[in-house]
C-alpha cells in the first residue's frame, strides 16, 4: 500500500476513493496519512505536479543487480526526449549523457529506485508528455530486463500509478517521502517505531546512488542531468535547507 502523508484539513474528492486514516503525530497534529483503496484515471495538465509509481508484478524485484538500476536510470534521461536512440551505440562510443534530446517530453523533479518500486515525481512539458515519456522508458527497461533474465511478459504490475499535487504542502512533502524510501532497506519500520539509529539512516541515505537526493545535496555527478529543478517550487534554495527538511522527517514518529 502507497502510503502517504498530506494535511487532514484538506477534503478529498469522493471521486478519489480514498480513505483518510488519523494518526497522532506529537510535533505535527494536522499530518495524516492516506491510501488510495483504487486508483482513479489522471489527466496530466501542464503546469501540474504529479508523483508516478509502479512496482514489478506481485511485487517481485524488478531491480536484481547495480547494473540493473543503472540501466533504468540512464533510461529516465534517454527517454525524455522525443528522438530515437541506441542504448547499444552511446555506450559503446562513451556518449551517454551526449544524446542530444531536443525538447524533452517532461521536468522531473525527484526520483528513487527500490528494489521492486520505483517513483518519480514530475510535471509535463505538452500534452501527453507523461504518458508518451512512461511508454518509451519503461518499454525499454522491460526489454532490456526480458532480454537479461530470459523471461517474457509483464514485468511491472500494469499501468503506473499517478498522484496529482494538489497543494503545496503536499507537493513539498513528497520530495521527503521519495527521497526517504532507501531508509525501509534498512529499517522496514522506522516510519512506525523510530529510527534507531538516525546518523546510521542518513550515511545510508548519502550513499544510496540510485535516487535523487545526491542532486539535492549538490554533489558533482553526471546523474544530475536526469533533474530539471527550475519547474519545481523552490522548497530548498540551499543543500542545508533540503538536509534540513530530511532531518526532520527522519526525527518523526508515529505514535
Amino acid at each position: 500500500m502507497w502510503s502517504l502523508c498530506f494535511s487532514a484539513i484538506l477534503v478529498a474528492p469522493i471521486s478519489q476513493k480514498i480513505i483518510i486514516k488519523l494518526r497522532g503525530l506529537a510535533s505535527q497534529p494536522w499530518i495524516c496519512y492516506y491510501e488510495y483503496m483504487s486508483l482513479r484515471k489522471v489527466e496530466f495538465a501542464q503546469g501540474e505536479f504529479y508523483h508516478i509509481y509502479n512496482r514489478g508484478n506481485s511485487k517481485q524485484k524488478i531491480f536484481h543487480s547495480k547494473i540493473d538500476y543503472e540501466r533504468f536510470i540512464h533510461l529516465l534521461f534517454l527517454a525524455n526526449s522525443k528522438n530515437s536512440f541506441s542504448f547499444f551505440n552511446l555506450v559503446k562510443n562513451g556518449h551517454l549523457y551526449d544524446f542530444e534530446r531536443g525538447n524533452t517530453l517532461v521536468d522531473i523533479g525527484a526520483y528513487c529506485l527500490m528494489p521492486n518500486h520505483f517513483h518519480i515525481l514530475i510535471t509535463p512539458k505538452e500534452e501527453g508528455g507523461v504518458s508518451k515519456f512512461m511508454q518509451k522508458f519503461t518499454t525499454a527497461y522491460v526489454m532490456y530486463y526480458n532480454q537479461k533474465y530470459k523471461r517474457t511478459g509483464s514485468l511491472f504490475e500494469g499501468k503506473f500509478k499517478s498522484e496529482h499535487a494538489t497543494n503545496d504542502r503536499h507537493l513539498k512533502y513528497l520530495f521527503s517521502y521519495i527521497h526517504l524510501n532507501p531508509i525501509k532497506l534498512i529499517d522496514p519500520k522506522w516510519k512506525e517505531s523510530g529510527l534507531k539509529n538516525k546518523n546510521k539512516a542518513l550515511d545510508f541515505l548519502e550513499n544510496y546512488t540510485f535516487s535523487s537526493f545526491l542532486d539535492y545535496k549538490n554533489t558533482d555527478r553526471i546523474q544530475s542531468m536526469i533533474i530539471h529543478k527550475e519547474p519545481f517550487p523552490n522548497y530548498f534554495p540551499t543543500p542545508k535547507h533540503f538536509e534540513a527538511e530530511i532531518t526532520d522527517w527522519i526525527n518523526y514518529k508515529e505514535i
